[in-house]
Protein backbone atom coordinates (compact mmCIF):
# COMPACT_ATOMS: atom_id res chain seq x y z
CA UNK A 1 0.00 0.00 0.00
CA UNK A 2 1.27 3.47 -0.87
CA UNK A 3 2.51 5.40 2.14
CA UNK A 4 0.89 8.74 2.96
CA UNK A 5 2.82 11.57 4.56
CA UNK A 6 2.17 15.25 5.26
CA UNK A 7 3.97 18.46 4.33
CA UNK A 8 3.00 21.09 6.89
CA UNK A 9 3.67 24.62 5.66
CA UNK A 10 3.01 25.97 9.19
CA UNK A 11 0.79 28.70 7.81
CA UNK A 12 0.25 31.88 9.77
CA UNK A 13 -3.43 32.57 9.31
CA UNK A 14 -4.80 36.01 8.61
CA UNK A 15 -5.52 37.64 11.97
CA UNK A 16 -3.22 35.24 13.85
CA UNK A 17 0.51 34.98 14.65
CA UNK A 18 3.47 32.60 14.55
CA UNK A 19 2.73 31.27 18.03
CA UNK A 20 -0.71 30.06 16.97
CA UNK A 21 0.71 28.64 13.73
CA UNK A 22 3.25 26.57 15.65
CA UNK A 23 0.64 25.39 18.16
CA UNK A 24 -1.53 24.29 15.23
CA UNK A 25 1.44 22.48 13.70
CA UNK A 26 1.80 20.41 16.88
CA UNK A 27 -1.89 19.49 16.70
CA UNK A 28 -1.48 18.47 13.06
CA UNK A 29 1.57 16.33 13.84
CA UNK A 30 -0.12 14.57 16.74
CA UNK A 31 -3.27 14.00 14.71
CA UNK A 32 -1.59 12.55 11.63
CA UNK A 33 0.52 10.30 13.84
CA UNK A 34 -2.71 8.92 15.29
CA UNK A 35 -4.18 8.55 11.79
CA UNK A 36 -1.26 6.40 10.66
CA UNK A 37 0.64 8.77 8.38
CA UNK A 38 4.26 7.80 7.79
CA UNK A 39 6.06 11.14 8.20
CA UNK A 40 5.50 14.87 8.58
CA UNK A 41 7.84 17.43 7.06
CA UNK A 42 8.23 21.20 7.34
CA UNK A 43 10.03 23.48 4.92
CA UNK A 44 12.54 26.31 5.04
CA UNK A 45 11.17 29.61 3.77
CA UNK A 46 12.43 33.07 4.65
CA UNK A 47 10.64 36.43 4.62
CA UNK A 48 7.25 34.81 3.95
CA UNK A 49 4.57 36.48 6.13
CA UNK A 50 2.44 33.33 5.88
CA UNK A 51 5.02 30.68 6.90
CA UNK A 52 6.40 30.13 10.42
CA UNK A 53 9.00 27.40 9.73
CA UNK A 54 12.02 29.52 8.77
CA UNK A 55 14.04 28.00 11.64
CA UNK A 56 13.30 24.58 10.24
CA UNK A 57 15.46 22.38 12.45
CA UNK A 58 14.03 24.08 15.55
CA UNK A 59 10.47 23.36 14.41
CA UNK A 60 11.39 19.75 13.60
CA UNK A 61 12.78 19.25 17.09
CA UNK A 62 9.65 20.73 18.64
CA UNK A 63 7.32 18.51 16.61
CA UNK A 64 9.39 15.42 17.32
CA UNK A 65 9.27 16.20 21.04
CA UNK A 66 5.47 16.40 20.93
CA UNK A 67 5.00 13.09 19.05
CA UNK A 68 6.08 9.52 19.70
CA UNK A 69 6.82 7.54 16.55
CA UNK A 70 6.05 9.42 13.34
CA UNK A 71 9.07 10.42 11.26
CA UNK A 72 9.70 14.17 11.29
CA UNK A 73 11.87 16.00 8.82
CA UNK A 74 12.71 18.79 6.43
CA UNK A 75 10.97 19.13 3.13
CA UNK A 76 13.31 20.74 2.89
CA UNK A 77 16.42 22.47 4.03
CA UNK A 78 17.61 24.86 1.32
CA UNK A 79 21.26 23.82 1.39
CA UNK A 80 22.68 26.84 -0.50
CA UNK A 81 21.72 28.90 2.56
CA UNK A 82 23.93 26.88 4.89
CA UNK A 83 27.26 25.26 5.54
CA UNK A 84 26.94 21.46 5.09
CA UNK A 85 28.78 21.03 8.38
CA UNK A 86 26.23 23.10 10.30
CA UNK A 87 23.30 21.17 8.79
CA UNK A 88 25.03 17.88 9.61
CA UNK A 89 25.46 19.04 13.22
CA UNK A 90 21.84 20.19 13.48
CA UNK A 91 20.36 17.01 12.06
CA UNK A 92 22.90 14.84 13.84
CA UNK A 93 21.68 16.45 17.04
CA UNK A 94 18.05 15.83 16.09
CA UNK A 95 18.80 12.19 15.28
CA UNK A 96 20.61 11.81 18.59
CA UNK A 97 17.58 13.20 20.42
CA UNK A 98 15.00 11.26 18.39
CA UNK A 99 16.71 8.12 17.05
CA UNK A 100 15.30 6.64 13.87
CA UNK A 101 12.73 9.40 13.35
CA UNK A 102 14.51 12.21 11.48
CA UNK A 103 14.56 12.89 7.71
CA UNK A 104 16.64 15.47 5.85
CA UNK A 105 15.27 16.64 2.52
CA UNK A 106 17.54 18.99 0.59
CA UNK A 107 16.61 21.65 -1.92
CA UNK A 108 18.81 23.69 -4.26
CA UNK A 109 16.71 26.87 -4.32
CA UNK A 110 17.24 29.56 -1.65
CA UNK A 111 13.61 29.42 -0.53
CA UNK A 112 13.32 33.18 -0.69
CA UNK A 113 13.93 36.27 -2.82
CA UNK A 114 17.29 37.72 -3.80
CA UNK A 115 17.18 40.58 -1.28
CA UNK A 116 16.54 38.15 1.56
CA UNK A 117 19.26 35.87 0.22
CA UNK A 118 21.73 38.70 0.72
CA UNK A 119 20.37 39.19 4.26
CA UNK A 120 21.22 35.52 4.89
CA UNK A 121 24.82 36.44 4.02
CA UNK A 122 25.02 33.81 1.31
CA UNK A 123 26.62 34.04 -2.10
CA UNK A 124 23.86 34.16 -4.76
CA UNK A 125 25.87 31.65 -6.79
CA UNK A 126 26.12 29.14 -3.93
CA UNK A 127 23.44 26.96 -5.50
CA UNK A 128 25.99 26.08 -8.18
CA UNK A 129 27.84 24.07 -5.52
CA UNK A 130 24.78 22.02 -4.57
CA UNK A 131 26.06 18.60 -5.80
CA UNK A 132 29.36 19.04 -3.96
CA UNK A 133 27.60 20.33 -0.84
CA UNK A 134 25.27 17.31 -0.79
CA UNK A 135 28.27 15.00 -1.09
CA UNK A 136 30.03 16.81 1.76
CA UNK A 137 26.92 16.60 3.93
CA UNK A 138 26.58 12.87 3.27
CA UNK A 139 30.18 12.44 4.34
CA UNK A 140 29.60 14.26 7.63
CA UNK A 141 26.57 12.08 8.42
CA UNK A 142 28.27 8.83 7.40
CA UNK A 143 30.49 6.48 9.31
CA UNK A 144 33.58 7.87 11.01
CA UNK A 145 36.70 8.23 8.88
CA UNK A 146 39.79 8.32 11.09
CA UNK A 147 41.79 10.51 8.73
CA UNK A 148 39.05 13.17 8.52
CA UNK A 149 40.26 16.46 9.98
CA UNK A 150 36.68 17.81 10.37
CA UNK A 151 33.77 15.83 11.80
CA UNK A 152 30.18 16.72 12.59
CA UNK A 153 29.64 16.09 16.29
CA UNK A 154 26.83 15.14 16.70
CA UNK A 155 26.35 13.91 13.15
CA UNK A 156 29.04 11.40 12.31
CA UNK A 157 27.65 7.88 12.18
CA UNK A 158 24.01 8.96 12.49
CA UNK A 159 23.30 8.23 8.82
CA UNK A 160 20.26 10.49 8.79
CA UNK A 161 18.27 9.61 5.64
CA UNK A 162 18.92 12.28 3.01
CA UNK A 163 16.42 13.05 0.24
CA UNK A 164 16.83 15.19 -2.83
CA UNK A 165 13.91 17.52 -3.44
CA UNK A 166 13.15 19.05 -6.79
CA UNK A 167 10.74 20.82 -9.08
CA UNK A 168 12.87 20.46 -12.23
CA UNK A 169 15.05 17.86 -13.92
CA UNK A 170 18.23 18.79 -12.06
CA UNK A 171 17.18 17.20 -8.77
CA UNK A 172 16.09 14.03 -10.54
CA UNK A 173 19.50 13.69 -12.17
CA UNK A 174 21.33 14.28 -8.89
CA UNK A 175 19.15 11.89 -6.87
CA UNK A 176 19.67 9.20 -9.50
CA UNK A 177 23.45 9.74 -9.64
CA UNK A 178 23.85 9.63 -5.85
CA UNK A 179 21.38 6.79 -5.31
CA UNK A 180 19.10 8.80 -3.02
CA UNK A 181 15.33 8.96 -2.58
CA UNK A 182 13.65 11.70 -4.59
CA UNK A 183 10.68 13.93 -3.75
CA UNK A 184 9.07 16.07 -6.45
CA UNK A 185 7.31 19.33 -5.54
CA UNK A 186 4.33 18.79 -7.83
CA UNK A 187 2.02 20.56 -5.37
CA UNK A 188 3.23 23.87 -6.82
CA UNK A 189 5.43 23.03 -9.85
CA UNK A 190 3.99 20.01 -11.68
CA UNK A 191 5.15 20.85 -15.21
CA UNK A 192 8.28 18.68 -15.26
CA UNK A 193 6.99 15.89 -13.04
CA UNK A 194 6.72 13.05 -15.56
CA UNK A 195 10.03 13.90 -17.25
CA UNK A 196 11.76 14.05 -13.85
CA UNK A 197 10.34 10.67 -12.86
CA UNK A 198 11.60 9.10 -16.08
CA UNK A 199 15.08 10.57 -15.63
CA UNK A 200 15.25 9.48 -12.00
CA UNK A 201 14.18 5.90 -12.62
CA UNK A 202 16.14 5.37 -15.83
CA UNK A 203 19.41 6.73 -14.42
CA UNK A 204 19.25 5.51 -10.83
CA UNK A 205 22.48 4.02 -9.49
CA UNK A 206 22.17 1.73 -6.45
CA UNK A 207 24.11 3.05 -3.47
CA UNK A 208 24.81 2.39 0.18
CA UNK A 209 21.76 4.56 0.85
CA UNK A 210 19.23 2.94 -1.46
CA UNK A 211 19.20 -0.14 -3.68
CA UNK A 212 16.36 0.90 -5.98
CA UNK A 213 14.57 4.18 -6.80
CA UNK A 214 12.19 5.54 -4.21
CA UNK A 215 9.84 8.29 -5.40
CA UNK A 216 7.64 10.60 -3.39
CA UNK A 217 5.18 12.90 -5.17
CA UNK A 218 3.53 15.84 -3.42
CA UNK A 219 -0.08 16.73 -4.12
CA UNK A 220 -2.58 19.23 -2.74
CA UNK A 221 -5.48 17.35 -1.18
CA UNK A 222 -8.61 18.52 0.62
CA UNK A 223 -11.28 15.99 1.59
CA UNK A 224 -14.66 16.98 2.95
CA UNK A 225 -18.14 15.53 3.01
CA UNK A 226 -18.98 17.09 -0.36
CA UNK A 227 -17.09 18.38 -3.37
CA UNK A 228 -18.57 21.83 -2.79
CA UNK A 229 -17.26 22.08 0.78
CA UNK A 230 -13.77 21.04 -0.30
CA UNK A 231 -13.69 23.46 -3.23
CA UNK A 232 -14.75 26.28 -0.92
CA UNK A 233 -11.83 25.53 1.42
CA UNK A 234 -9.42 25.37 -1.53
CA UNK A 235 -10.08 29.04 -2.31
CA UNK A 236 -7.60 29.95 0.45
CA UNK A 237 -4.81 28.33 -1.54
CA UNK A 238 -6.08 29.82 -4.78
CA UNK A 239 -5.96 33.28 -3.24
CA UNK A 240 -2.40 32.68 -2.02
CA UNK A 241 -1.18 31.72 -5.47
CA UNK A 242 -3.01 34.66 -7.03
CA UNK A 243 -1.02 36.93 -4.72
CA UNK A 244 2.18 35.57 -6.25
CA UNK A 245 1.13 37.11 -9.56
CA UNK A 246 0.17 40.35 -7.85
CA UNK A 247 3.35 40.50 -5.78
CA UNK A 248 1.28 41.03 -2.63
CA UNK A 249 2.41 38.59 0.02
CA UNK A 250 0.40 38.23 3.17
CA UNK A 251 -0.78 35.82 5.82
CA UNK A 252 -2.87 32.81 4.85
CA UNK A 253 -6.40 33.97 3.93
CA UNK A 254 -9.74 32.45 4.94
CA UNK A 255 -11.81 30.87 2.15
CA UNK A 256 -14.24 32.94 0.10
CA UNK A 257 -17.55 32.04 -1.48
CA UNK A 258 -16.70 33.01 -5.08
CA UNK A 259 -13.10 32.78 -6.26
CA UNK A 260 -14.10 33.97 -9.74
CA UNK A 261 -14.70 37.46 -8.39
CA UNK A 262 -11.24 37.49 -6.78
CA UNK A 263 -8.94 36.76 -9.72
CA UNK A 264 -8.79 37.83 -13.35
CA UNK A 265 -8.26 35.45 -16.27
CA UNK A 266 -4.45 35.80 -16.26
CA UNK A 267 -4.24 35.20 -12.52
CA UNK A 268 -6.60 32.25 -12.76
CA UNK A 269 -4.54 30.66 -15.53
CA UNK A 270 -1.29 31.10 -13.61
CA UNK A 271 -2.62 29.79 -10.28
CA UNK A 272 -4.50 26.91 -11.88
CA UNK A 273 -1.41 25.80 -13.78
CA UNK A 274 0.71 25.78 -10.62
CA UNK A 275 -2.05 23.98 -8.69
CA UNK A 276 -2.94 21.42 -11.33
CA UNK A 277 -1.72 18.58 -9.09
CA UNK A 278 -4.58 19.08 -6.67
CA UNK A 279 -7.32 16.63 -5.72
CA UNK A 280 -10.20 18.41 -4.02
CA UNK A 281 -13.55 16.93 -3.08
CA UNK A 282 -15.46 14.21 -1.29
CA UNK A 283 -13.90 10.90 -0.31
CA UNK A 284 -15.06 9.31 -3.56
CA UNK A 285 -13.72 12.18 -5.68
CA UNK A 286 -10.36 12.20 -3.92
CA UNK A 287 -10.04 8.43 -4.06
CA UNK A 288 -10.51 8.46 -7.82
CA UNK A 289 -8.10 11.38 -8.27
CA UNK A 290 -5.31 9.96 -6.14
CA UNK A 291 -5.59 6.52 -7.72
CA UNK A 292 -5.13 8.19 -11.10
CA UNK A 293 -2.01 9.98 -9.87
CA UNK A 294 -0.62 6.75 -8.46
CA UNK A 295 -1.29 4.98 -11.73
CA UNK A 296 0.47 7.74 -13.69
CA UNK A 297 3.49 8.16 -11.43
CA UNK A 298 3.82 4.77 -9.70
CA UNK A 299 4.94 6.78 -6.68
CA UNK A 300 6.10 4.88 -3.62
CA UNK A 301 4.74 7.57 -1.34
CA UNK A 302 2.45 10.60 -1.52
CA UNK A 303 3.29 13.78 0.37
CA UNK A 304 -0.01 15.42 1.16
CA UNK A 305 -0.34 19.22 1.32
CA UNK A 306 -3.62 20.21 2.96
CA UNK A 307 -3.72 23.98 3.18
CA UNK A 308 -6.92 24.78 5.06
CA UNK A 309 -7.49 27.91 7.12
CA UNK A 310 -9.23 26.28 10.09
CA UNK A 311 -7.11 23.72 11.96
CA UNK A 312 -10.04 21.51 13.03
CA UNK A 313 -11.27 21.35 9.45
CA UNK A 314 -7.79 20.55 8.22
CA UNK A 315 -7.52 17.70 10.71
CA UNK A 316 -10.88 16.42 9.51
CA UNK A 317 -9.59 16.40 5.93
CA UNK A 318 -6.49 14.45 6.89
CA UNK A 319 -8.57 11.96 8.87
CA UNK A 320 -10.96 11.37 5.97
CA UNK A 321 -8.00 10.88 3.65
CA UNK A 322 -6.42 8.33 5.99
CA UNK A 323 -9.61 6.25 5.76
CA UNK A 324 -9.38 5.81 1.98
CA UNK A 325 -8.26 2.57 0.38
CA UNK A 326 -5.90 3.64 -2.41
CA UNK A 327 -4.84 0.14 -3.49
Amino acid sequence: MTKLSVLDLVFINEGENANLALLSSVRIAQSVENFGYHRIWVAEHHNFPSIASAATSVVIGHLASKTKAIRVGAGGIMLPNHSPLVIAEQFGTLESLFPGRIDLGLGRAPGTDQITLRALRRDPTSSNNFPEDVKELLFYLGEKVDRASVQAIPGVGTNVPVWILGSSLFGAQLAAAYGLPYAFASHFAPASLMDAIEIYRNNFRPSVYLQKPYLMVSVNVIVQDTDEEAKFLFTSTQQSFTRIVRGTRGTFPPPISDIETYWNEHEKEFASRMLSYSVIGSKDTVSIGLKKILEETRADELMIVTSVYDTDTRIKSLKLLSELDLT
